[in-house]
């Protein structure tokens, strides 16, 4: 499977690396902030000591995505309370949202001022190709630079700089963090974006043939920010596991088609019905606990593009929504 699907893959850093680009030139406009570590690592705060604006978030958003998905906002959430909306489309949706922009790398440095934990995200995961699914895909990038994505509320300490660099085989100012803490309107954006990986990701874990998957669409409520990360990371994941929705085009037969749309939805899992933050609670933080079938979108489309048969399944949780956002 992995050489049939990632043969012609691209750069996702070369894609990305003008997107990175445009946030540090315009980062006054985009309310963000751009500092560096004492060791040359650039830091992109787009909430931490600054506002972190809608805009910035979603350029962060194709940055995940390797510069290869586009991420718009719109007014089509499907919500009457909420109509504010993230939609999300990946040229390449294998390589743009699990080769890029799945938060699979774990980040972690302990110190006597405190402790550090980080999943990354974006192009700098092909660099290092250390997980599990990217040796599946058998990808790995090549680039002379680099981002990583964060979803923290607190800078990285250097020691963490200095093993991406490592890991990533170049210098250490070459590398660059993008902090999207949940508490900021850059954070909320960036997580919505998400909504068309986590199906991709979805597909993974059920099995499904990756290579089958030709295109993929998605649209998601873009959830207001929590005030404080926890609250701001329950409700970005409720958006999508209680209003998320997305298309994928398939090649297949409607067998394998149905059976991906029927098991694909969030609401197949044994942890459905409660806000994201009391379920995260109830397994003492820890996200592996979670039942996996948990992370989807509320509702699929999985449409063949042999038969042009299309299936939907799952179903929007307005009521779960309006308790999580505080309507």
């Amino acid at each position: 499977m992995s050489n049939v699907i990632s043969t012609n893959w691209a750069s996702v850093n070369k894609a990305s690396q003008p997107l990175v680009d445009q946030l540090v030139e315009d980062a006054q406009a985009l309310q963000i902030e751009i500092n560096t570590l004492n060791n040359g690592t650039r830091i992109i705060d787009a909430g931490v000591n600054c506002i972190g604006g809608l805009e910035a978030g979603r350029l962060i958003g194709e940055i995940c995505m390797g510069g290869l998905g586009t991420v718009t906002l719109g007014t089509n959430s499907g919500f009457e309370n909420w109509p504010w909306s993230v939609n999300v489309h990946a040229k390449t949706p294998v390589l743009s949202c699990l080769g890029s922009q799945y938060a699979g790398w774990s980040l972690s440095h302990k110190s006597e001022e405190g402790n550090f934990f980080a999943l990354g995200s974006g192009p700098g995961r092909a660099l290092a190709a250390k997980e599990e699914i990217l040796k599946e895909f058998d990808y790995k990038d090549y680039a002379e630079s680099t981002c990583i994505v964060l979803e923290v509320d607190s800078y990285p300490p250097v020691e963490i700089a200095e093993k991406v660099s490592k890991d990533c085989g170049i210098d250490a100012d070459k590398l660059t963090f993008i902090l999207t803490p949940t508490s900021s309107l850059a954070g909320v954006i960036q997580v919505a974006s998400r909504v068309l990986e986590v199906a991709m990701h979805k597909a993974h874990t059920l099995r499904f043939p990756m290579e089958k998957i030709i295109d993929g669409y998605g649209v998601t409520p873009v959830a207001p920010p929590g005030g404080d990360f926890m609250t701001g990371m329950g409700r970005t994941n409720d958006a999508i596991l209680y209003g998320g929705m997305v298309q994928l085009f398939v090649d297949c037969n409607d067998e394998e088609a149905e059976e991906l749309a029927n098991k694909m939805p969030s609401h197949t899992s044994s942890d459905y019905g409660r806000p994201f933050g009391e379920i995260f609670k109830a397994y003492e933080y820890d996200f592996f606990k979670i039942d996996p079938m948990l992370f989807s979108p509320a509702k699929v489309i999985i449409t063949s593009v042999k038969t042009g048969r299309s299936y939907t399944a799952g179903k929007f949780n307005a009521d779960m929504l309006k308790t999580s956002f505080g309507l």
